[in-house]
């Protein structure tokens, strides 16, 4: 009998856009990200479908955080385009 695992999490990429706004953000915001960033690794079907494209919008209202990102057909490869918080 194989462990139980948890949720296979996709590999998150940050391209341009997004690094530029990381880069601005507080060790704070950065860690409220972080947490946004890790659900979409576990489940890239968040957020809701950008019309007309293959992004996605995810915004958690909780922590006060928005990333838009595309995921891989197979999901395991999250492309991370903008990130505000």
């Amino acid at each position: 009998m194989s462990p139980d695992h948890g949720a296979r999490r996709s590999r998150v990429i940050m391209v341009e856009p997004a690094l530029t706004q990381l880069a601005k953000l507080t060790a704070s915001e950065t860690h409220r990200l972080d947490r946004a960033i890790v659900a979409i690794s576990v489940n890239p079907e968040l957020g809701t479908e950008v019309p007309g494209t293959l992004l996605r919008d995810y915004a958690d209202e909780v922590d006060g955080v928005r990333v838009i990102f595309f995921a891989s057909a197979l999901g395991t490869i999250t492309i991370v385009a903008y990130v505000e918080a």
